[in-house]
């Protein structure tokens, strides 16, 4: 282990992580809300630090290993996610304690969403520009943004891109050099990001909530600057049409979208298993929300009962989290059956959270193969994708992925419970965290900010493993990884 290596790079990524302090500094001085004292106290620390870790080691010049990279991914997830709390403790508001600060910095980086925070109508305009660029920067994962600039600082990044992207197939790379590939990721997602922002801007909202909406949403966050969120504008229904088709987009492999701009073509979708995949299981889920929404007549028409069930289907399936009404308190199974939904989440390269669409494929054809050899127990059956042969290496990845997230699942269940909370609460508090989604149900279906500070540095834990994909963070907790 290169430890000098990796003290140089965490040095580095934190000075980086301290300039995005500044554009909420200077939103704060545009608007006058006096908040901008915090974050040039947040940007000085952040910089100090990062300068006092990196100066010992600045001269240290080799290249990371993969178990370096996947270090300096942990670490600095953490270490992100602790001094990204800085302003909402700094702060007059909301001066949140050191619990509820980190949890907040943690959903934001990791696109989960889930608040402990009520009143943000109320909130300066800088803070609420804070908590939407977190879910921004996190959104395709900062670590990806550092790999377009290390190494013109002389680190190689390809480490960190195995350690950082999320789905199971990750030597798949856009173009020939990691750097490139980093660098086509960000342009698709910046284009996504100014697209959506006019998108909004001109179907109604204001240019604030406009670039910050857009932030969350191709991040798919769920953040929003109204305690309301999406319901906020419920009687725009153009702007939550817009939200539907950019969640959507996120959702989606970015692979594809570079393919298909690439070519000028829609074949990329058409021709991907996974994309088919995940559009058919939207749009059945849609399809029987609206449904028995209409039948129980939860709405007073067809037509808004069309809206907010595709709306809310879209927003739990891609892991975005926002809603434009109570969808706990739907009718019958439909919040449960939502939840279920984000387990499967968007697809693998996507900002997406939850197992990954193609997993599910993966688990799905697995499960139809065992019964074909129950019928034919001599038979050679591969797993195709796309009528191209999986390695029997990636399916044995996918299962032990999905039984160490039933596994650490259950664990978290119970200790939640161990808290105080209710069986509902818990069980929806750990989906709404470790698939990066946001609002549970229960307790937890507006906000957070009523559990116990043991049951939120749990939580903040499990929206981690949920970024990274659990197994990015367990190798680290194995003796093997730190066997020389």
């Amino acid at each position: 282990m290169q430890f000098r290596a990796i003290q140089r790079i965490l040095g580095l990524l934190l000075m980086l992580f301290s300039i995005t302090m500044l554009p909420p500094m200077l939103v704060s001085l545009f608007y006058q809300d006096g908040f901008y004292i915090s974050f040039l106290l947040g940007f000085a620390l952040t910089l100090g630090t990062g300068l006092l870790i990196w100066l010992p080691a600045r001269n240290n010049r080799r290249e990371l290993r993969l178990r370096d990279g996947f270090v300096v991914v942990v670490m600095f997830w953490t270490v992100l996610g602790l001094f990204g709390a800085l302003p909402f403790m700094i702060g007059a508001e909301p001066n949140l304690s050191l619990a509820d600060a980190v949890f907040e910095s943690f959903s934001g980086l990791t696109t989960t969403g889930a608040t402990v925070i009520t009143g943000l109508d109320t909130l300066p305009k800088s803070l609420l520009y804070y908590r939407q660029q977190l879910q921004w920067l996190g959104g395709m994962g900062i670590i990806v943004l550092a790999v377009a600039i290390l190494p013109m600082l002389g680190i190689g990044g390809m480490q960190l891109y195995r350690a950082e992207t999320p789905g199971p197939m990750k030597e798949n790379k856009l173009t020939p050099r990691i750097t490139e590939t980093a660098k086509a990721l960000w342009y698709i997602y910046l284009g996504l990001t100014a697209v959506c922002a006019l998108a909004y801007w001109l179907a109604g909202m204001t240019p604030f909530d406009a670039i910050g909406h857009s932030f969350s949403t191709v991040a798919i966050g769920g953040f929003s600057t109204h305690d309301a969120s999406m319901g906020y504008y419920v009687d725009q229904p153009l702007i939550e049409m817009i939200a539907i088709v950019f969640m959507l987009l996120a959702g989606t492999n970015f692979a594809l979208h570079f393919l298909a701009l690439r070519r000028i073509s829609t074949a990329p979708y058409q021709h991907d298993s996974e994309f088919r995949t995940y559009i058919t299981v939207l749009a059945t889920v849609a399809g029987i929300t609206v449904l028995y929404l209409h039948m129980t007549a939860t709405f007073s028409d067809f037509g808004s009962a069309a809206l907010h069930g595709v709306f809310q289907v879209v927003s739990i399936g891609t892991t975005t989290g926002f809603t434009t009404s109570n969808y706990a308190a739907w009718p019958s199974f439909l919040p449960v059956m939502l939840l279920f939904v984000s387990f499967i989440g968007g697809c693998a390269g996507s900002t997406g959270g939850g197992m990954k669409v193609i997993r599910f494929l993966l688990l799905l054809k697995q499960g139809m193969r065992e019964i074909s050899r129950l019928v034919h127990p001599n038979a050679v059956i591969p797993i195709k994708v796309g009528d191209k042969p999986m390695p029997e290496r990636v399916v044995e990845a996918v299962w032990g992925f999905f039984a160490t997230y039933v596994a650490i699942f259950a664990i978290l269940l119970l200790i939640l419970m161990m808290t105080g909370l209710d069986q509902v609460t818990a069980f929806s508090a750990v989906a709404a965290t470790m698939n990066n989604l946001g609002p549970g149900l229960g307790d937890v279906a507006l906000h957070y900010a009523d559990i116990s500070s043991l049951a939120k540095w749990v939580l903040c834990f499990a929206m981690l493993l949920g970024r990274l994909e659990i197994f990015t963070l367990l190798v680290l907790l194995t003796p093997a990884f730190w066997r020389k």
